[in-house]
């Protein structure tokens, strides 16, 4: 098989674009042949479900899920989990893109592939990005990886345009971090906002302060998306490094250019994920401490 992408990667009019919304779409970042190895690479991956009865750290299961008839919703850790996606967060095409967005100096602060089977998929109610992991300036996004198509059928991400610009919005229930808003307490409208579609092989680039959200997939169509977190190198995560990390594992997590000890500082609009969730593990098991949902399983957009 063989695949000929176009020369220029992203346009003027794209970044300009990705400023003024918060998000935009890039067609054509991976081939098919890179398509077709990262699904296999997910395929073996699920394939791990059959037999478990619940969670473990690299699977989160859909809550029908049963030992014989596995059902996942998201892999934790993609790069740690085959080289593939360590590989593809490293692709040329991909790191022309951050640079134009972001700069020259990138960090992968990390990655996971959200699935949202046919017919059953769960949804994830409308939240940012910044709430869970503020940094010491926004220059920091998360890339989505379209591993299949998404279509407005099968529960594409949902984005409000220009909300990056916006107020980072509470995301706790009862004095505990729940991880998505509720609309009605927050007075948050999102009526305007728009999907996030494209063909297997695109990817999205949305900013970490974008309010989104999905829909369940309540289709015939799978749709999985491979979700790699990017923040600039001079971009200081507020909460510190990782238990059990250091100097040289987070040296390690850059993609291109080289890190500093020199954090550069932008006010911005900070709300920490402390106390954290009655209920951890993943967004999907924070988010259902929520008393007031938006999405439910019929329900399509």
């Amino acid at each position: 098989m063989t695949s000929t992408l176009p020369s220029l990667v992203i346009s003027e009019d794209k970044i300009a674009a990705y400023h003024a919304k918060g998000f935009i779409v890039v067609e054509d970042i991976f081939n098919e042949i890179e398509i077709k190895s990262m699904c296999d690479a997910l395929n073996e991956l699920l394939g791990s479900a059959h037999g478990i009865k619940t969670h473990t750290e690299i699977l989160d299961l859909e809550p029908n899920h049963t030992p014989n008839k596995p059902k996942v919703r998201r892999i934790k850790d993609a790069v740690g989990s085959h080289k593939i996606f360590y590989e593809m967060s490293r692709h040329p095409r991909l790191i022309k893109v951050l640079k134009a967005l972001i700069g020259p100096d990138l960090r992968i602060h990390g990655s996971k592939i959200n699935l949202k089977s046919a017919h059953y998929g769960s949804a994830v109610e409308w939240h940012q990005d910044w709430a869970f992991y503020p940094h010491s300036n926004d220059d920091v996004l998360a890339v989505g990886v379209m591993l299949n198509d998404m279509a407005p059928e099968n529960g594409p991400m949902m984005i409000v345009p220009g909300s990056h610009t916006g107020p980072t919005y509470d995301h706790h229930q009862d004095g505990r971090f729940v991880g998505g808003i509720d609309l009605t307490a927050a007075q948050v409208d999102v009526s305007g906002a728009e999907m996030v579609i494209g063909r297997a092989g695109a990817c999205s680039f949305h900013h970490v302060r974008a309010i989104h959200g999905s829909a369940p997939n309540t289709s015939d169509r799978d749709r999985s998306l491979l979700l790699y977190q990017i923040a600039a190198g001079d971009a200081w995560d507020l909460r510190g490094m990782s238990k059990g990390s250091s100097w040289d594992d987070y040296s390690n997590s850059f993609i291109s250019g080289k890190p500093s000890i020199e954090p550069r500082i932008v006010p911005t609009p900070i709300r920490l994920p402390y106390p954290g969730p009655l209920k951890g593990g993943s967004i999907y098991e924070s988010q259902t401490m929520m008393a007031n949902k938006t999405f439910n399983a019929t329900q399509t957009r």
